[in-house]
């Protein structure tokens, strides 16, 4: 067993597996699943989403993640393991790719996950959200026309990398749970998210997504 408490997140694009193995993951480590975007911020959430502003909506979600860290430490202090659906690297990596002119350091403090970085071949990635029951917004369709910049900006965070491709939701939490006896994943660096300030550098608004009415 851990000296500490697990903290571990998900990381990929839509489609790639996050959402169906979090829970998973969190029952097999008997963690708690925090939601990276509390519920009090899900109204405004909604509002900010059907504007154009990348920046504001940047921030919106890094104070979500600031607030749900809070949440995640607590946990941490009280020996209770945890699981989140992304974390700081989603949040840094795509609004990055769609324009982000923030320059962002995440401080030192912050709680420091394992990160899985899930991918998935792309055919089988709209395979899967093709036949998902939940409406697409603006934002996530967006996301879609850079997913090359996204993987880009994801290549800077250190992360386990696990390929879904072809796998069930069982067989990828069995390579999750087997990372930690297997060692890092050949294409992941070992030392978690966040155990170093990680900059956003500045980066030119994406001239066909973001600026659209």
């Amino acid at each position: 067993m851990p000296d500490h408490p697990r903290f571990e997140s998900l990381e990929g694009l839509r489609g790639t597996g996050k959402s169906t193995i979090a829970p998973m993951l969190a029952a097999a480590r008997e963690a708690v699943l925090v939601p990276t975007v509390p519920a009090l911020y899900q109204p405004l959430r909604h509002e900010v989403d059907k504007r154009t502003n990348v920046d504001a909506r940047m921030c919106l979600y890094l104070s979500a993640l600031f607030t749900a860290a809070d949440e995640i430490q607590h946990h941490l202090e009280d020996g209770v393991p945890v699981v989140v659906e992304s974390y700081f690297a989603r949040c840094l990596a795509s609004h990055r790719a769609l324009g982000a002119r923030l320059g962002v350091t995440l401080p030192a403090w912050l709680p420091k996950p394992v990160a899985y970085h899930l991918v998935c071949a792309d055919d089988e990635r709209r395979r899967r959200l093709a036949a998902r029951n939940k409406p697409t917004s603006r934002w996530d369709a967006l996301v879609e026309t850079v997913t090359d910049q996204v993987m880009d900006a994801y290549a800077t965070f250190p992360m386990h990398r696990i390929d879904t491709t072809g796998l069930s939701p069982g067989e990828v939490l069995r390579v999750i749970t087997a990372t930690d006896t297997q060692g890092a994943h050949s294409h992941a660096d070992t030392e978690p998210v966040g155990a170093h300030p990680h900059l956003l550098p500045s980066v030119p608004r994406h001239p066909a997504g973001t600026r659209r009415p």
